[in-house]
């Protein structure tokens, strides 16, 4: 009787690890710069805050931060669900100061963001960092 509650139990904590997985990838590094490229609608997005997919197994989300004069000042931030440090290297981020609305001015706000927002297309002169 008590093998069959060990191998149940143990059957169960197996179970349990399994759902705790990395979340499947739905997203490429070209889509994050194609969805990065396009413009936005500052009046339907601002304030908003969007799931974009997954990837490397980690949630991308976009936030639509304003303030001031809204909806002009709308802007657009793409980001890990992560914190900028320990967590973001070790998913291969790469940790960017922003200036993020707030008020009647800015303020400094570092984010861990997909890596290929900040590399140097051939020939170009700045990243592609669209915020």
């Amino acid at each position: 009787m008590r093998a069959a509650a060990l191998v149940l139990a143990l059957a169960a904590t197996l179970a349990a690890g399994a759902g705790s997985a990395a979340p499947r990838d739905t997203l490429t590094d070209a889509q994050i710069k194609a969805f990065a490229a396009k413009p936005f609608d500052r009046r339907t997005k601002m304030f908003k805050h969007d799931d974009l997919g997954v990837h490397h197994g980690v949630h991308v989300v976009v936030d639509y931060p304003c303030s001031d004069v809204c909806p002009n000042y709308t802007t657009r931030i793409i980001h890990y669900a992560v914190d900028a440090g320990p967590a973001c290297d070790r998913i291969h981020g790469a940790a960017v100061s922003l200036q993020v609305p707030m008020s009647i001015a800015t303020v400094p706000r570092t984010y861990c963001v997909p890596k290929v927002l900040t590399e140097q297309p051939a020939g170009v002169g700045k990243p592609i960092i669209p915020f």
